[in-house]
C-alpha cells in the first residue's frame, strides 16, 4: 500500500516537552504508520497509509496540538515560507517582555522599600499574577486533562509551596527568573534556528524566464523544463539546466562547500543554487524545480531530523521518567528529612523539597541534544556534506573500518586511452570504432573515454542486441558482427583466447565474431586529495582501510600502494563486493561501524549494506543521492574526515550539555539537602543551565575545518 507523506509547521511551539508529547500522541493516531516533530523546525513530519481518511488524521493532529498546546497554530508546509520570527511570535514576546518589567518592578519595590505586612504581601501577589499568570493557568489547565510532571506544574508546585511557608520573595523570585531565563531561551533557541537555517537557505527567490523578447520574473516552482532563464552577475542560479549562452565564474559553496569560484561556458551543466559572479548566463532548464539537485538538497537537511541518533532517543525517553521520580524524591524529603536531619521544622523539609522541583525540569537536554545534532548537520552541510540524520552523525564516531571502491572514489574516473593493440590484421581505428559502438549505451566513465577515443559520430541504427553483462563487459551486434568487450574474465566465460598484459592500468579486451580482435588500455589518475584523506582518517583513529574493485589485479595494488591501503580486493562482480563487505563485517570490532565509499551509481547494493554508505560526487547525481546515507557533494575523498571531526565535535557538545547539566542539577539537589543552596540556585540550575545548554550547542555551526 503507498505511503502518503504530510508535513506542517507548528507556529508557536516553544516547549520541548509538549513537542515530545504531541509527537508520541499523534503517533499513537489509528492510520499512523509514523510521526516525526521537530522542535528546532517546528516541522512535523507524518507518514499514513493511502486508505486511510487523511482529513479526519489532521483534524485529530489539530486536536492533539491544541489540547497540549492551545496557543500553537499548525499550518501545512505547503501554504507557508518560514524565515525567522512570525509577526505572532514577535507580538507575544513583546508582551510577555512588558510583563516581566511590570511584574519586576513591582517584585522590587516590594523587597527594597518597608511596607506594612498586607501590602506587601499583596504586591508579591499581584507580582507573581502578572509574571505567572500564563504559567499557572497552562499548569491547571493540563491538570484537568491528567497531564501532569511537566514544567508548568513544578513551577506552581515549587512556588505556591514558598508561598504556603511564607517564602514570598522566594515564591515570586523563582517565577520571575524561571520566565526571565524562559524568555532569554527562547531568544537563544530562535537565534538557533536562524543560524542552522541560515546555512541552508540556499533555496533561489525567483528565476527570470525568457519569452519572446521580454523577460518575466517568476517562482523557480512555475518554471518547465525546455524554458530559457537569465542569470545576471550575483544572481542564484535557479534551476539545473545547460548553458547556451554565456560564460562566467560560478561559486559552488552552497552545494559543493568548495569556495573556488569554477569556470563554466556553453554547453556546461550547472545546477541551482550555484550562484553567478561576473558574466550574463542563458541557460535550458533541465529539470523543474522539485526534481531539481537543490531542491532534493534542500529536502534531504530539512528531514534530517526525522532519522533521531540513539543518544536523542534516550534523553526524550529519559525526561519522561525523571521528572516523576525527582516530584517523587522531593515528596520524600518532605516525610523523611525530619527523621533523618536532627533540628529541622516541616517548613524547613518543605522547602528543600521545593529546591527539588524547581531545578528538576530536563528542557536542558530536552533542548539542546536535538539542537546540537541539528547544528551538526547543518555544519556539515555548509561544508558540502549532506547528512541524512543525526543517527548517521552519531555513528561517524564509532567507525574503525572503511571500505572503497577506486573508480571515481579514490580515482578521479577521467579515463584516457593510452593504447590500441590489434590482431589478425584489424586496424586501430576499425578496433576504437567497435569497441565506441559496443560502449554506446553505457554511462560508465571507461565507455565515455572509449567513445571520446572515437571523436565521431555513432550511427545507433547499426547496433542491436545489446546488452551488460554485469561486472564482466559488453556484447552487442554491430554491423551484424558480434562484438564482446569486457575484462578477462569475459573472455574466459566465453573461451575466448586472449592476450596476457602486463600493465598497471585498466584494459578492455575485444572480440569480433567471438574471435580475439586486440585490446585497448585505459588509465586512470589517483585524485589529488586521496593519499592525504587516508592518512587523515588513519591519524583519527580507522583501524582498517580497503578496497574493493572490478578491476584488474595490476591497476588495483598499483592504486593501493600508492594510497598505502591495509588491503585490496580486486576483479570482483558486484554480488563479490558484497560478500566481501560481509566478511569484513566479521572482522571489525563489536560495537564499530563499518562504512562504505562509492559514486553511488553501481554500488548502491554495497552502500545500502555498509553501517554508513558514503556517495560521492553528489552534484547532479541524483543516484548518488537516494543511494547513500552521507553524500559528498564536491567529489572529495578527504571531505569523509571533515564529516567524521563534525560528528566528533557534536558528540562532545551533547556530553558536554549532558554532563553538566546533570552535574548541576545533581549538585543542586545535594546542596539543598544539606542547607547550603536556596531556590535562587535552583532557579540557575533549571533556566540558567538550560540557556547555558543551548548556546554551547550552537557552537557546532562555527567548527572551522
Amino acid at each position: 500500500m503507498k505511503v502518503i507523506r504530510d508535513e506542517f509547521i507548528l507556529e508557536g511551539l516553544d516547549c520541548p516537552n509538549c513537542a515530545s508529547k504531541i509527537e508520541r500522541k499523534v503517533c499513537n493516531i489509528n492510520g499512523m504508520k509514523s510521526a516525526n516533530l521537530n522542535f528546532v523546525s517546528k516541522k512535523l513530519i507524518i507518514e499514513t497509509d493511502e486508505g486511510y481518511d487523511k482529513s479526519s488524521i489532521i483534524t485529530e493532529i489539530k486536536s492533539i496540538v491544541k489540547e497540549i498546546e492551545p496557543d500553537v497554530n499548525i499550518v501545512s508546509k505547503s501554504n507557508i515560507k518560514i524565515k525567522g520570527d512570525s509577526k505572532n511570535e514577535s507580538d507575544g514576546r513583546k508582551l510577555k517582555l512588558i510583563q516581566l518589567i511590570i511584574g519586576g518592578i513591582l517584585f522590587s519595590t516590594a523587597m527594597i522599600l518597608k511596607f506594612q505586612y498586607y501590602i506587601e504581601f499583596i504586591l508579591y501577589l499581584i507580582s507573581y499574577i502578572i509574571v505567572g499568570g500564563e504559567v499557572i493557568l497552562k499548569a491547571f489547565n493540563n491538570i484537568k486533562k491528567g497531564s501532569i510532571f511537566d514544567e508548568n506544574f513544578l513551577m506552581l508546585i515549587a512556588t505556591l509551596g514558598a508561598f504556603s511557608i511564607k517564602q514570598y520573595p522566594e515564591g515570586v523570585a523563582v517565577m520571575l527568573f524561571y520566565q526571565v531565563g524562559e524568555f532569554f531561551q527562547d531568544l537563544a533557541v530562535d537565534k538557533s534556528r536562524r543560524s542552522i537555517s541560515s546555512l541552508m537557505d540556499i533555496r533561489p527567490d525567483f528565476a527570470n524566464v525568457k519569452s519572446g523578447n521580454e523577460i518575466m520574473r517568476i517562482s523557480p516552482d512555475d518554471v518547465k523544463i525546455g524554458d530559457i532563464i537569465i542569470v545576471k552577475p550575483g544572481e542564484k542560479i535557479p534551476l539545473d539546466g545547460k548553458i547556451i549562452e554565456g560564460k562566467s565564474m560560478v561559486d559552488t559553496s552552497n552545494l559543493t562547500g568548495e569556495s573556488v569560484p569554477r569556470k563554466v561556458e556553453v554547453n556546461d551543466d550547472v545546477f541551482g543554487g550555484f550562484i553567478n559572479k561576473n558574466g550574463l548566463l542563458t541557460i535550458e532548464v533541465s529539470k523543474e524545480f522539485g526534481e531539481s539537485t537543490i531542491s532534493k538538497i534542500l529536502q534531504l537537511v530539512e528531514n534530517a531530523s526525522s532519522k533521531k541518533a540513539p543518544t536523542e532517543n534516550f534523553i526524550t525517553k529519559f525526561a519522561r521518567y525523571y521528572t516523576p521520580v525527582v516530584v517523587f524524591a522531593a515528596l520524600a524529603v518532605v516525610f523523611l528529612a525530619p527523621i533523618f536531619i536532627k533540628n529541622i521544622t516541616f517548613s524547613q523539609s518543605v522547602y528543600k523539597a521545593l529546591i527539588f522541583l524547581v531545578v528538576s525540569c530536563p528542557c536542558a537536554l530536552v533542548i539542546s541534544i536535538p539542537l546540537s545534532f541539528f547544528g551538526g548537520i547543518g555544519a556539515a552541510s555548509k561544508n558540502g556534506i549532506l547528512v541524512k540524520g543525526g543517527n548517521y552523525l552519531e555513528a561517524l564516531n564509532k567507525v574503525d573500518t572503511i571500505v572503497f571502491d577506486k573508480t571515481g572514489t579514490l580515482t578521479k574516473g577521467v579515463f584516457k586511452v593510452v593504447d590500441v593493440s590489434t590482431v589478425q590484421g584489424i586496424k586501430k581505428e576499425e578496433l576504437i570504432e567497435y569497441a565506441a559502438m559496443a560502449e554506446t549505451y553505457s554511462n560508465h566513465p571507461i565507455a565515455i573515454s572509449i567513445r571520446k577515443a572515437y571523436g565521431k559520430d555513432i550511427d545507433e541504427s547499426k547496433i542491436e542486441d545489446y546488452e551488460e553483462i554485469s561486472g564482466l563487459g559488453i556484447s552487442a551486434t554491430v554491423y551484424g558482427k558480434n562484438v564482446l568487450a569486457g575484462n578477462t574474465k569475459l573472455m574466459d566465460k566465453e573461451k575466448i583466447e586472449y592476450a596476457h598484459i602486463n600493465y598497471q592500468g585498466t584494459i578492455i579486451h575485444l572480440s569480433v565474431d567471438k574471435k580475439y580482435a586486440g585490446y585497448i588500455i585505459i588509465d586512470d589518475e589517483v585524485k589529488d586529495d586521496s593519499k592525504l584523506a587516508i592518512k587523515e582518517l588513519k591519524d583519527i583513529g580507522v583501524k582498517k582501510i580497503v578496497m574493493l574493485t572490478g578491476d584488474n589485479e595490476l591497476a588495483s595494488k598499483k592504486v593501493a600502494q600508492e594510497l598505502e591501503l591495509d588491503k585490496v580486493y580486486f576483479e570482483l562482480l558486484p554480488h563479490q563486493k558484497v560478500e566481501k563487505l560481509e566478511a569484513l563485517y566479521d572482522q571489525k570490532s563489536r560495537d564499530g561501524k563499518l562504512i562504505f565509499v562509492g559514486d553511488g551509481v553501481n554500488d548502491a547494493p554495497v552502500l545500502a549494506r555498509a553501517d554508513i554508505g558514503i556517495a560521492m560526487g553528489g552534484v547532479g547525481s541524483d543516484a548518488a543521492i537516494e543511494a547513500a546515507d552521507i553524500v559528498i557533494m564536491d567529489d572529495k575523498t578527504s571531505k569523509i574526515s571533515a564529516a567524521m571531526k563534525i560528528a566528533k565535535r557534536t558528540k562532545n557538545i551533547v556530553w558536554q550539555n549532558i554532563i553538566f547539566a546533570l552535574g548541576v542539577k545533581l549538585c543542586i539537589m545535594i546542596l539543598g539537602l544539606i542547607g547550603f543552596a536556596t531556590m535562587w540556585e535552583a532557579v540557575f540550575g533549571d533556566v540558567g543551565v538550560a540557556l547555558i545548554a543551548v548556546l554551547n550547542a550552537t557552537r557546532i555551526l562555527y567548527m572551522k575545518n
